[in-house]
C-alpha cells in the first residue's frame, strides 16, 4: 500500500505538516502552484518566505507538476489559504484521486459563497472525504516541536481517527470530533478578534479591554455558530477557546500583528502589502458581516473591525461606540 502524503499549498502549515509527517515516517510530496518557488525550496531546503531557519528533511520531495501531484499517495493534506483554494483544487480537479481522504488545514471563509473550507473541497471535487484539522497551532512554536494540541473534525468518526493516528506524536496531540460546522467557524472567525485584539494592542488599551473582546468575541462567535448548525460545546474547545486565545495574544500571529499595526495608525492597506503572508481576517470580516445579517445574528466586534477595515472608521470613535451602546444582560 501506497504511504506518500502528498502536501498541497507551500506556506507555513504545509512546512509544519511536511516534518511531522516526516518524524513520523512518511515520504511526503509537496505541491505548489509557482514553480520557481518550488525550485528554490527544492535547492534550499528551507522555507525562507514563510518559516525561515525550518530545514526539510530529505525525504521531502516537491513538485509544481499536477501530473506528479498525487502519485502513490494515500492522504493528501490542503494547505491552501481559503480565498485561492477553489482555484487551485479547480486546477488540479482532471488529477485528483475521489477515493483518498483530505486533511483541510486551511481557516477561513470564502467571500464569493460564504462557503468553508471542506465545503469549498467537496463543491470542486464531489463528495469526497474529508477531515478539518485545527486548533491552536501557531508555526514557529511547533517547528521547534513545542506542545501542541489540535483537533480533527469529520461526520465519519472512523476517519477521524485515522487522521488523528497518522498526525498524533509525543509533542503534538490530536483529538477528535464531529461537529465539523463549528470547528471550521470557529477556525474563521478567531482571525476577526485577533485583528481586533492587535488593534488594542496598537492603541495601549490594556488587558481589561483585551480580556473583554476575547470574551465577548466568542460569545458573538458560537452566536452564529449555533445559528448555522453548529454545537455550543465546541467553541468552548481547542478550535474555539483555545484557537482564539492563541491567535490573540501570540507576537507570531499574523491577524494580531496586523491588528496591532492598525491600532498604531497604520493604513490598512499598507499593512496588508507589507506582508508576504495572507491575513485572514481581513477577507473573513466581510464574509461573517454577510453571515450575519443570513442569519440575522448580532454581531457587533466583527461589524466595528469591518467597519475599520473597508469603511474607513477610526478605531477610536468604533471602540467608543461598542463601550456606549445600550445596556443589557450578559449571554
Amino acid at each position: 500500500m501506497a504511504q506518500t502524503v502528498t502536501i498541497i499549498g507551500d506556506g507555513a502549515m504545509a512546512t509544519i505538516c511536511s516534518l511531522l509527517l516526516s518524524e513520523k515516517g512518511y515520504p511526503v510530496r509537496i505541491w505548489g502552484v509557482f514553480p520557481e518557488y518550488i525550485r528554490r525550496l527544492q535547492q534550499t531546503r528551507e522555507n525562507g518566505r514563510y518559516l525561515p531557519g525550518a530545514r526539510f528533511p530529505d525525504s521531502v520531495e516537491f513538485t509544481a507538476d499536477d501530473s506528479q501531484a498525487f502519485v502513490d499517495a494515500f492522504l493528501i493534506v490542503s494547505a491552501v489559504p481559503c480565498q485561492y483554494l477553489r482555484s487551485v483544487w479547480t486546477r488540479l480537479l482532471p488529477r485528483a484521486p475521489r477515493n483518498l481522504p483530505i486533511v483541510s488545514v486551511t481557516k477561513g471563509i470564502e467571500v464569493a459563497t460564504l462557503q468553508r473550507p471542506t465545503q469549498i473541497i467537496r463543491d470542486v471535487l464531489g463528495d469526497v472525504p474529508v477531515v478539518a484539522l485545527s486548533g491552536p497551532n501557531i508555526a514557529s512554536e511547533l517547528v521547534n516541536r513545542m506542545p501542541a494540541t489540535v483537533t480533527a473534525a469529520c461526520e465519519n468518526l472512523d476517519l477521524a481517527r485515522q487522521v488523528q493516528d497518522v498526525f498524533s506524536t509525543s509533542w503534538f496531540r490530536v483529538y477528535t470530533n464531529d461537529d465539523v460546522v463549528g470547528v471550521e467557524l470557529a477556525a474563521a472567525m478567531k482571525n476577526i478578534i485577533a485583528l481586533a485584539a492587535g488593534g488594542l494592542d496598537g492603541m495601549g488599551l490594556g488587558c481589561n479591554a483585551k480580556a473583554a473582546l476575547l470574551t465577548r468575541g466568542l460569545a458573538e462567535i458560537a452566536r452564529l455558530g449555533v445559528a448555522m448548525g453548529a454545537k455550543r460545546e465546541t467553541f468552548a474547545g481547542l478550535s474555539g477557546l483555545g484557537d482564539l486565545v492563541t491567535t490573540c495574544i501570540s507576537p507570531a500571529s499574523r491577524n494580531r500583528t496586523a491588528g496591532e499595526k492598525i491600532g498604531r495608525g497604520q493604513p490598512v492597506q499598507e499593512v496588508l502589502s507589507s506582508t508576504s503572508s495572507v491575513v485572514e481576517g481581513v477577507p473573513t470580516s466581510q464574509a461573517v458581516v454577510k453571515l450575519a445579517r443570513q442569519y440575522n445574528v448580532h454581531m457587533p466586534i466583527t461589524e466595528a473591525v469591518h467597519a475599520i477595515l473597508f469603511e474607513g472608521k477610526n478605531a477610536h470613535q468604533v471602540i467608543s461606540e461598542l463601550m456606549s451602546r445600550q445596556l443589557k444582560r450578559e449571554d
